[in-house]
């Protein structure tokens, strides 16, 4: 069974300073997967999120031309497996009528599914095995956080921002 997943961003970690792929369920539990990457990924994932056409077209701009040009569709991403901290997933393509999978790195295959607005799919097994829960955050703490946040902005001018 499938799980649908939302692209919530790239992070990075701290202090490690290395990026993280961030999605999240779409409906359930709202379980978090997070999948370390490297930084080209992370900048073609942001690069897309954003809106940014570089001069040139990025391997994954190329690869959805040539799939469209061949008239192919990108239908989906599917995370699959992991071993040993090592992600899985494959990009379904549809081509005249048969669909098939091809084996991707997830960070490429999340690079190509935001290109396209394909949705991203984790097999449910995967999700069991390396999800994260959502941090349970009490009413009496959820409402401490925002008096502080409160106090913080309330203390501060927009002097304190100018270089």
């Amino acid at each position: 069974m499938l799980v649908e997943l939302n692209l919530v961003g790239v992070r990075l970690e701290v202090p490690s300073n290395v990026p993280v792929l961030m999605l999240k369920e779409t409906e359930g539990k709202m379980r978090e997967l997070p999948i370390f990457i490297g930084g080209p990924e992370a900048s073609a994932i942001h690069y897309a999120l954003e809106g940014i056409v570089p001069e040139r077209p990025l391997t994954h701009d190329l690869l959805v031309t040539v799939v469209s040009e061949m008239g192919g569709t990108i239908e989906k991403i599917v995370l699959t497996d992991v071993v040993e901290h090592t992600y899985f997933a494959e990009i379904e393509i549809a081509v005249k009528g048969s669909t098939n999978r091809v084996s991707a790195r997830p960070s490429d295959a999340v690079a190509i599914a935001v290109r396209v607005g394909a949705p991203i799919f984790a097999e449910s097994a995967l999700m069991d095995s390396a999800a994260k829960e959502p941090p349970v955050v009490q009413p009496d703490e959820e409402e401490g956080i925002l008096d502080d946040f409160r106090q913080f902005i309330n203390s501060i001018n927009p002097e304190d921002f100018q270089g």
